[in-house]
């Protein structure tokens, strides 16, 4: 959010759709729209978080799976974020130069796809990405699968390790990775105190 990030902005906003709106996906989709990517998640609401109580994610102490869930949408929405609630999707596909998502509501065009489905992989598997030996979806550690552009996280790439705090670590890198992408360089998503000043005004705390 500082004024050389804003600099740095991409000379077109690529377009970003995110398919799943748990803590993967709302993570990535809050890095590309924060920084200037027109994103849309599509969100059918059946993140594990519901289920959770979070005592074990660095900087928050006790927390509800929900309530954490109702801040994070917060979140990825202030930050331009077009998040369709309970759009379902259907099916995606490669066009073109990138990507076609069908829901149950219309059809939409996007230059990159992060799958954040949870262990649902399905949309991965139609997609054509590569799979490893144990069933989960290949990817490398900035989460782009075998098809250029598209991204994986969380519990489809993970045998075992589905807790929040990685969750939120693979959609950071996935986003991180398509923002490299785009300004042709290594992207580093850091703030300081002045952005933070300039951005929430007297609601920084102290």
């Amino acid at each position: 959010m500082s004024d050389e990030t804003t600099a740095d902005e991409p000379e077109r906003n690529a377009s970003v759709i995110v398919v799943g709106g748990g803590v993967a996906g709302l993570s990535a989709a809050l890095f590309t729209a924060k920084n200037g990517l027109e994103t849309t998640v599509f969100d059918t609401d059946e993140t594990w978080m519901h289920k959770a109580h979070l005592f074990n994610y660095l900087g928050i102490g006790s927390v509800g799976g929900s309530e954490f869930m109702a801040t994070a949408r917060q979140q990825v929405d202030d930050f331009g974020a077009d998040r369709r609630q309970g759009e379902e999707v259907t099916a995606v596909r490669e066009s073109g130069d990138g990507f076609a998502v069908e829901t149950d509501e219309g059809e939409y065009e996007s230059d990159y796809v992060v799958l954040a489905t949870g262990a649902n992989r399905d949309l991965a598997e139609e997609l054509g990405v590569d799979f490893a030996e144990d069933g989960t979806v290949d990817v490398g550690v900035e989460m782009e699968t075998s098809v250029e552009g598209a991204y994986a996280t969380g519990a489809m790439v993970r045998p075992e390790e589905w807790q929040a705090a990685i969750a939120v670590g693979d959609g950071a890198a996935a986003a991180l990775n398509i923002l490299s992408s785009e300004r042709g360089e290594h992207y580093h998503d850091f703030d300081v105190p002045a952005d933070a000043e300039r951005v929430f005004g007297e609601l920084v705390a102290e």
